[in-house]
């Protein structure tokens, strides 16, 4: 694995970063916890890819809140401007 950084999808939207740190420093350092509000989804990012590596492969599919995370690795933000040459005059 790659980034350290993870995606962690189908929050509540009640679900805050504290109770987001609380669940994933079981699987070490948390940095940074982000999550976007009203949308249903996050980001979590761990000292170290191994320790994001070990949250990912444990908290995956389980139950948070009533909710089943869908974790996985955090890809960088796509370019909002797309080459899509039906729109090209």
């Amino acid at each position: 694995m790659e980034g350290s950084k993870l995606y962690v999808g189908n929050l509540k939207y009640s679900a805050t970063a504290g109770e987001m740190e609380e669940l994933f420093s079981g699987y070490g350092s948390v940095k940074e916890v982000n999550i976007i509000e009203g949308r249903g989804f996050g980001f979590v990012e761990m000292s170290e890819a191994a320790e994001a590596e070990k949250a990912k492969e444990a908290l995956n599919g389980t139950d948070f809140q009533g909710r089943t995370l869908k974790i996985d690795v955090a890809r960088p933000p796509q370019n909002k401007e797309r080459s899509d040459s039906r729109n090209r005059y």
